[in-house]
């Protein structure tokens, strides 16, 4: 999957503000992140959202895993 993600992505400013979306799709990639990080599985995901595929979720997870790889984020240890 790495790179194939951008097969299934879009990100269009003429399209809900430019957010990357599943491609053909007004579902942000944020949105399936949120529902995995949040414990749904990806059957759940799809039974939610008819119009998406296994291969979506993955390629969702594949985009925010090179995000990931291009920044660092910094956490307070005193929390």
């Amino acid at each position: 999957m790495n790179g194939t993600w951008r097969n299934r992505i879009s990100v269009d400013p003429a399209v809900c503000h430019g957010k990357p979306c599943i491609r053909g799709t007004r579902i942000f990639i944020s949105v399936i992140l949120d529902n995995l990080a949040a414990g749904q599985t990806a059957e759940d995901i799809i039974a939610s959202y008819p119009g998406l595929e296994l291969a979506d979720i993955r390629a969702a997870l594949a985009y925010a895993a090179e995000l990931a790889h291009e920044r660092t984020v910094y956490f307070d240890r005193s929390a």
